[in-house]
């Protein structure tokens, strides 16, 4: 769902590269009107069905929908989507509004479907569910430090903190660049206490993320950086393999770090 770089690097890797057996793209959905004119040959070039509205798009033979495209199309189309198939939601900031999570988990439980929320460009997840589990997770943080035309339009010399607070507030005032923040508190603390600071550095080239929590556990500290995407620097490299990896996931006999 979406045909922006995530979509189009998904339909190379899956669809042209073959890269998860037994796995293929058959349907894309864009509803927007200069799609009209792009999808046929994207839909030729990688041999699928374009669809132009959801209700067709939703009754063709696809078993999981991968939302590609940004928190306001993933909560317009997120629970139409999960009462008829399963879904693997890439915009995850769509659940920093606990009340619409709270309606899509109900729904996919009311028609048999699941929901998937890949990690994305951070890693430490499982380290997280299972302090929260065991009820030894006290504290998490997250500090986002990314190129500075990524972040912002103003010519800054010298490294910039243009957010800190909870991470609810922190995927309102940069949508397109914290969802990292809010997978992070699925699995661990909640979107009110987990701490968020982000940072545009014109001094780097890489998207950095560094994990702290604290707990009766212990500590946890991990820094990940990313090699921005070519095609949108203010994506990470990555999200698109983790995409592949939750998808891979799927149909995996043995199932790792979980």
């Amino acid at each position: 769902m979406g045909k922006g770089n995530l979509g189009t690097y998904l339909l190379q890797k899956i669809n042209k590269e073959q890269l998860l057996p037994n796995v293929k793209i058959t349907a894309i959905l864009d509803e927007r009107e200069k799609a009209r004119v792009e999808l046929p040959a994207c839909a030729d070039t990688y041999d699928c069905q374009a669809f132009h509205d959801i209700t067709s798009f939703l009754q063709s033979d696809i078993d999981i929908v991968v939302e590609c495209c940004n928190i306001e199309a993933a909560k317009t189309y997120g629970l139409g989507v999960i009462q008829k198939k399963d879904l693997m939601l890439i915009s995850v900031g769509a659940f920093a509004d606990s009340s619409y999570g709270k309606r899509l988990e109900q729904a996919a439980e009311e028609n048999g479907h699941r929901i998937y929320l890949p990690s994305g460009a951070i890693g430490g997840l499982d380290v997280l569910k299972a302090a929260k589990l065991a009820g030894g997770l006290e504290s998490v943080v997250l500090t986002t430090r990314k190129p500075a035309h990524s972040l912002t339009a103003d010519k800054i010399t010298v490294e910039q903190t243009l957010f800190e607070g909870p991470a609810r507030d922190a995927i309102e005032q940069f949508p397109k660049n914290a969802n990292v923040a809010i997978v992070l508190s699925l699995a661990g603390v909640g979107v009110e206490k987990t701490r968020v600071r982000i940072i545009a550095d014109p001094a780097i080239k890489q998207n950095i993320h560094h994990i702290t929590a604290k707990g009766s556990f212990g500590e946890f500290d991990m820094t990940i950086k990313n090699n921005p995407s070519p095609d949108n620097p203010k994506t990470s490299h990555i999200t698109g393999s983790s995409i592949l990896a939750a998808l891979a996931n799927l149909n995996s006999a043995v199932v790792i770090g979980t």
